[in-house]
């Protein structure tokens, strides 16, 4: 099938080189000129396990383009993907601004029947108006022209996207037409073939079913760092009571570690935005509202930490930090626990000395003249010379160092764990002081 994806950013890539690979002759257009060239290139503009091959393979064999030309994009294929970012408005709801110019343009060249596949999450009522911008762009074409607004939001996790797409946990389509459900099943029946996955409902409700995901998930992980400082209080360790909770089939283990709050482009923005449109439509959003505001403070928990254990004076500090992207397996630091805690080191009067194993060009990029920064080649290169070691992002690679060299190396020989990577006993035994998340130290 001919596929057009508009947005070469995270879904936009994932989608159409996953797409391309079963087959499928995917354009991916963005108004970017410079991610495009990079692409044409074959550079990847972002980093997730397996994309570049995808990427590379499919270019070669012509089945993945790239291009700014909007209206080729339209002309090509008969499924055009909008995949572009819905950023976060000041107001914490979902700016459509990008959506609609993408709308706009569909209509400005449409020429014969299109689907239109919303892929970014987006507000419930966003199919609407999707819809009503191409119809307006026709009707100044003075233009008759039919097409088909759908809701098929994405589920992939940064890290594991191509995994996610290719063997997918569910296909939701959120469409009132029923042609349109099947020319989409068709579509995705590569992804299908083991058992059916696909989920049909109506538009709004697929909307809804994005924004309940990520709500769900985040709701999980604030409850748990909730727990994990009832844990510290009552003199209780909240691994064993992770186990024990876990243990219940109707809980499970998914979602329920604490750490150092939860980041990245999807949980902090589509919370926020749920709970601004539970507003907008005459509803407090309590629950929702309260999960952002615990992971706010679960953010300044290893900071406020480090406060105590250095009698608030951190000034003159220099601090390790390992892990600077929101989760392992991805270089992406929006809202990155990793800068909260960095930005108030700096306001204390502390320096970071940094390493990650994705991240690094990223974190320059983001703090470019930062002279309290030291990004650093080598976890233990992290260490040289500072006071302190803080974990905050759980890469593979911390998770059996050698503590020898760590209490040789630190000045104070103390490790602050915002991910809970190892037993408290033992590290203690071997000489350093540790403080985890709701496992004994306050």
């Amino acid at each position: 099938m001919r596929l057009t994806i508009f947005g070469s950013g995270y879904v936009g890539l994932v989608t159409g080189a996953c797409m391309a690979e079963m087959g499928n002759h995917v354009v991916c257009c963005d108004i970017d000129e410079a991610k495009i060239d990079r692409l044409n290139k074959g550079e990847v503009p972002i980093y997730e396990p397996g994309l570049e091959a995808y990427i590379a393979r499919n270019r070669e064999s012509g089945r993945l383009e790239f291009t700014t030309d909007a209206k080729k994009a339209v002309e090509h294929g008969l499924f055009q993907f909008i995949s572009v970012g819905t950023p976060q408005d000041e107001d914490g709801s979902a700016d459509l601004k990008h959506v609609l110019a993408v709308a706009r343009s569909i209509g400005e060249h449409m020429e014969e029947y299109r689907i239109v596949v919303n892929k970014s999450t987006v507000p419930v009522g966003t199919a609407d108006k999707v819809s009503a911008e191409i119809q307006k762009a026709l009707d100044g074409r003075r233009k008759s022209v039919e097409f088909d607004v759908v809701s098929n939001p994405e589920f992939l996790k940064e890290g594991a996207a191509i995994s996610d797409f290719m063997k997918p946990d569910r296909i939701i389509i959120g469409t009132d037409n029923p042609r349109t459900t099947e020319l989409l099943k068709s579509l995705y029946e590569p992804f299908n073939r083991n058992h059916d996955r696909v989920i049909s409902m109506d538009v709004r409700s697929a909307e809804l079913t994005k924004y309940a995901a990520n709500a769900m998930l985040a709701t999980k992980i604030s409850f748990m760092n909730e727990l994990a400082n009832l844990a510290e209080r009552f003199g209780a360790d909240i691994e064993h009571v992770r186990i024990g909770i876990g243990s219940d089939p109707r809980i499970g283990y998914h979602f329920i570690y604490p750490g150092a709050g939860y980041g990245g482009s999807c949980f902090p923005k589509d919370v926020q935005a749920l709970a601004k449109a539970a507003a907008e439509a005459g509803y407090d959003a309590t629950l929702l509202n309260a999960v952002e505001d615990v992971n706010l403070r679960q953010k300044q928990r290893v900071f406020e930490k480090l406060q105590s254990h250095y009698d608030g004076d951190l000034k003159g500090k220099t601090i390790a930090l390992w892990g600077l992207s929101f989760k392992p397996s991805t270089d992406d630091m929006r809202a990155a626990p990793s800068r909260d805690l960095m930005e108030a080191l700096w306001a204390a009067g502390a320096k970071v000395k940094a390493y990650d194993p994705e991240a690094m060009e990223e974190a320059a990029r983001i703090y470019p003249n930062q002279k309290g920064l030291e990004l650093c080649d080598t976890a233990y290169g992290a260490v040289d010379g500072a006071d302190a070691l803080v974990i905050i992002t759980e890469w593979q690679e911390f998770r059996s160092p050698d503590f020898d060299v760590l209490k040789d190396k630190l000045g104070d020989a103390v490790i602050f764990d915002g991910r809970n990577l190892y037993e408290p006993e033992h590290v203690e035994n071997l000489g350093l002081q540790y403080y985890a998340i709701g496992r004994g130290r306050t």
